[in-house]
């Protein structure tokens, strides 16, 4: 790059004229939770920050030390600001509201403070998952009306990858821009931008041990990605971290999809339609590609509960809408 560009001064550079600041000065507080995260990740083995924190969270999964700090810190980097009316947090019941006497603000911020969390403690690639929303009713404190709203309505989604270097990955709607974080200067640069899901695309990811407890439809359709279903289907290669954000974030670079279908035993899926599909098939769309359940795209999908969960088909364009050939295909035989 010719210049460097920090993301404050990008997300300044592009913010609308009609911008009063808010929603500017939301994305830096979102950076600067990421900040202080990566520095306790990249920590992680010299301080007492590793290992289960001895609670479960909503979802029923252990809590590891580093999913209680991350969700600790991004709450109390933003519940002050007056930039939102609401909060809503993977780790946490309810929603999450601004307390007395801070004032309220326009917008409503949904997270996953630490995806991929059982990953921590072998050191493999994790993330924080962000979405952004805007308050309903601005007379009022913030309502999970203003949480459970489609993945249309997102007005910026994102998500933080802690690996060997720190990345920044957001969208406004006007593309997909990635920032690293140089850890000398404490500041993410623009070092990714425009990001496009590459054609043709490169890997599939998926959890291969499930494979048994899949419909027959996503059994095939697992043959087609690997070549083996026919002579058209494009003999990916398989790559599975196991990490959703660091999968992700994988295949926007080199292109590809990543699977989490639904079970035998959980026809809804795992993954949180709220905190993780939603912000993600934002980032996909504006980055030309597509997330679907299986049946209908995941931005469409209107939560009614905050830890809803779906299954997700997130990549390429045309990896996804096979796999929904490939399920409508099943649904019109059983009927």
């Amino acid at each position: 790059m010719s210049k460097i560009v920090t993301i404050e001064r990008f997300i300044l550079d592009y913010q609308p004229d009609y911008a009063r600041g808010e929603f500017t000065n939301l994305l830096y507080d979102i950076a600067l939770a990421a900040k202080v995260i990566a520095h306790k990740t990249n920590r992680a083995g010299l301080v007492d920050i590793l290992g289960r924190a001895g609670a479960t969270n909503i979802q029923g999964e252990q809590q590891q030390k580093l999913d209680v700090f991350a969700d600790d810190i991004i709450f109390r980097v933003c519940d002050h600001t007056g930039r939102l009316c609401a909060m809503a947090s993977e780790e946490r019941e309810d929603i999450i509201p601004i307390p007395e006497p801070f004032k309220k603000g326009s917008y409503v911020l949904v997270y996953d403070p630490l995806d991929g969390s059982s990953n921590i403690d072998v050191n493999v690639s994790i993330g924080t998952i962000f979405g952004i929303y805007r308050c309903l009713n601005w007379d009022l404190r913030g309502r999970r009306e203003d949480v459970l709203q489609p993945g249309r309505r997102l007005v910026a989604a994102g998500y933080v990858l802690y690996g060997s270097s720190t990345m920044l990955v957001y969208t406004t709607g006007q593309g997909v821009h990635g920032f690293t974080l140089d850890p000398e200067l404490g500041e993410f640069l623009l070092s990714h931008e425009n990001m496009r899901l590459p054609e043709p695309p490169t890997f599939y990811s998926v959890n291969h041990a499930y494979f048994d407890r899949w419909s027959p439809a996503i059994q095939r359709y697992l043959r087609w990605l690997q070549g083996r279903e026919g002579r058209e289907g494009p003999a990916l290669s398989s790559r599975y971290i196991g990490s959703l954000v660091a999968d992700f974030h994988r295949n926007l670079l080199r292109g590809g999809i990543f699977c989490y279908p639904a079970e035998k035993d959980k026809p809804n899926g795992k993954i949180r339609l709220l905190y993780e599909a939603g912000p993600l098939a934002f980032l996909a769309e504006q980055a030309g590609g597509y997330a679907s359940s299986g049946y209908e795209p995941i931005l469409d999908i209107d939560p009614t509960d905050l830890h809803q969960r779906t299954p997700l088909f997130v990549g390429n364009r045309s990896l996804v809408y096979q796999v929904e050939r490939f399920l409508q295909e099943e649904r019109v035989v059983s009927n």
